[in-house]
């Protein structure tokens, strides 16, 4: 079985400040000194897919923002890996698998001559020819049986 599709580059993106809306807020948790009085917390929105990272877990506000930055491009970089791969998937189209019962066509050499072409019921009793490389009436057939 051969498969031909095309190669999708993977895209580089760039997270561009006019792509993010940041949010700040207090960290919410157990009391203790400067919890719920600091905007440590972050919110990002990244608008075009409008997927959000929030983190609190460390005491400044600068901390918290590379650390949702990292997971904000983790999760893009997911986000645009399975757009790739179902572009993939749209243009290879329906998979059948190279088992026995879908083959187009069937060659007997023995103990009779025959090639049969299952798709149009079209035989030739020359498998010799049809190996040879004479394949016009194979073809024509199968055209013909678009037709309709």
């Amino acid at each position: 079985m051969v498969e031909v599709t095309p190669e999708i580059e993977q895209q580089d993106f760039e997270l561009k400040d006019e792509d993010l809306k940041i949010e700040t807020s207090t960290a919410s948790g157990h009391g203790g000194q400067s919890v719920n009085t600091t905007y440590s917390a972050i919110r990002l929105t990244h608008l075009p897919t409008n997927i959000k990272v929030s983190c609190q877990n460390e005491r400044s506000q600068q901390q918290n923002k590379a650390t949702a930055l990292k997971i904000l491009k983790g999760r893009l970089a997911k986000y645009y890996e399975a757009q790739a791969e179902d572009e993939r998937m749209r243009l290879r189209g329906e998979l059948t698998e190279a088992a026995w019962g879908n083959q187009i066509r069937s060659y007997v050499l023995h103990p009779y001559k025959m090639v049969k072409d299952h798709r149009t019921d079209y035989e030739v009793h020359e498998p010799e020819k049809v190996l040879d490389g004479e394949l016009d009436g194979f073809i024509e057939n199968y055209l013909r049986s678009q037709v309709k």
